[in-house]
């Protein structure tokens, strides 16, 4: 879940920890330590958004009246990122082979959690999202996970092309969902995988696609080109779940 911490002192000491921070809420044209702040947080790559006051006494609002927010508030994850090492070894020690699920700039925090909803039941080793422009796991996305964001693991990366090479070095194959690939139920996806999903308008980024090692694709016979990117997730892994059971019939 997410929280809001506020006050100069407070939200400057859990970046100063490394705490995870969703998004910064500075006060317009601040001063003092407030610059101190929004430099610590540009070195880390939060994103951070410029308000008035009155959006800060909204965000901060406690019993019954404004907080003494000090112009500063940022939005924390209660939830636990885990490494991609955690990943790994939590298929390993299962005996199967990793399957792992990587999110190209999904921002919508809904779409997040039917993820992880859906990776939970179709048993995938984790989730990677990227630390920029990516919704994360926040209150939506726990809800809207129904419960799945306490047992899939997600971790955040700074760079999702360098871990895609860090994934091929480990011995995975990535597949990426989008158009112009190889209809998804010809194509076989067992053994160690990683599933590319990407952002709701813009698909996935060049430099992402240009280092997967195939493209596959959910034929669409309607007027509408694509599905949302949680209902692709949701066919694809099923469709994985299914070959890795074995109960696929014909030729891949």
């Amino acid at each position: 879940m997410a929280n809001i911490i506020y006050g100069r002192n407070t939200v400057m000491e859990a970046l100063k920890s490394g705490r995870e921070i969703e998004k910064l809420l500075l006060l317009k044209n601040g001063e003092g330590s407030i610059k101190k702040i929004e430099a610590i947080a540009r070195d880390r790559r939060i994103p951070i958004q410029y308000v008035e006051k009155v959006v800060l006494d909204k965000v901060t609002m406690v019993q019954g009246g404004p907080a003494s927010h000090q112009g500063v508030a940022a939005s924390a994850s209660s939830y636990r990122y885990y490494e991609l090492e955690d990943m790994l070894s939590a298929a390993a020690a299962k005996g199967e082979d990793p399957l792992l699920v990587l999110l190209d700039g999904i921002e919508d925090p809904h779409n997040l959690g039917a993820i992880i909803r859906t990776a939970d039941g179709a048993g995938v080793h984790g989730i990677i999202i990227p630390k920029r422009r990516a919704a994360g796991l926040t209150d939506t996305a726990a809800k809207a996970s129904a419960g799945a964001v306490e047992y899939v693991p997600v971790a955040k990366v700074s760079n999702l092309v360098q871990t895609i090479e860090k994934l091929k070095l480990a011995g995975l194959w990535i597949a990426a969902c989008d158009m112009d690939g190889q209809i998804y139920h010809k194509t076989p996806m067992t053994g160690p995988l990683a599933l590319v999903i990407g952002n709701e308008g813009q698909g996935i980024s060049r430099l992402v696609r240009e280092k997967c090692d195939f493209i596959v694709s959910i034929p669409m016979e309607g007027r509408i080109s694509s599905l949302n990117a949680s209902n692709a997730a949701a066919i694809l892994l099923y469709e994985i779940h299914r070959q890795r059971k074995g109960k696929s019939s014909g030729k891949l």
